[in-house]
């Protein structure tokens, strides 16, 4: 029988259930503070609180514990000009059609079009890739499991990491991604783009569609039985 070896669980805290539903309420609160916004100050971020926030990513639950995330922090304004350029290109094919009529239509609330400037304004590009092969270790080759859903949990973490952070943020997925994969020089084999994060401060004209506001009722989204 193998031997697995554990660690008594120090680090949990437990509060009294009158904190407990405090704390929960201070972090909904602070949840529906959170934005997705368009228009970024140029001003710049300490490289320092980026890298905090993905340490902050790199703690979500994954399949096997296998971590099959790799995130790229953009500041250089020549990457970011290359990375608009290439999703602009995707964008204006998938505006003129490539879409269909049914998903434009969901989109025209929002406002949103095949111009994406923020992509060169915004301090901060992150580039999340998910890796079919790994492990816990760095040389590790093996399968990962879970992958999408690994991943798609460790970039929950980085959106509210940065949101604590005093950050705003816009989730930006292109199709295909694969320009992503040469521009940010990662494995063509082993690795796929997952999502493009855009974050810095709100631009002092940054605005939020009515439409976005617009959340579904606990009775909508929960069920208790």
């Amino acid at each position: 029988m193998q031997n697995h070896k554990s660690q008594l669980l120090a680090d949990f805290i437990e509060y009294p259930p009158e904190e407990m539903l405090t704390r929960a309420n201070e972090f909904l609160q602070t949840s529906q503070r959170r934005h997705s916004i368009r228009s970024f100050s140029n001003r710049q971020v300490p490289k320092e609180i980026i890298e905090t926030c993905i340490k902050a990513a790199g703690t979500a639950p994954s399949g096997a514990n296998h971590q099959p995330w790799h995130f790229v922090a953009i500041n250089s304004s020549d990457v970011k000009k290359k990375i608009r350029e290439a999703a602009e290109k995707l964008e204006r094919s998938f505006y003129e059609g490539r879409a269909g009529e049914e998903w434009l239509d969901a989109l025209k609330p929002l406002g949103t079009d095949a111009n994406k400037p923020y992509l060169e304004h915004a301090p901060w590009l992150i580039a999340v890739f998910s890796q079919k092969k790994g492990g816990v270790n760095t040389d590790d080759k093996n399968t990962n499991y879970y992958v999408h859903e690994s991943v798609g949990l460790a970039t929950g973490f980085l959106i509210q990491a940065l949101h604590h952070a005093g950050l705003a943020t816009l989730t930006h997925t292109p199709k295909p991604m694969s320009f992503l994969t040469d521009i940010c020089g990662r494995d063509k084999d082993n690795e796929r783009p997952y999502m493009l994060l855009i974050t810095g401060y709100p631009d002092e004209h940054a605005t939020v569609p009515l439409h976005a506001l617009d959340k579904k009722s606990i009775d909508e989204i929960a069920s208790f039985i």
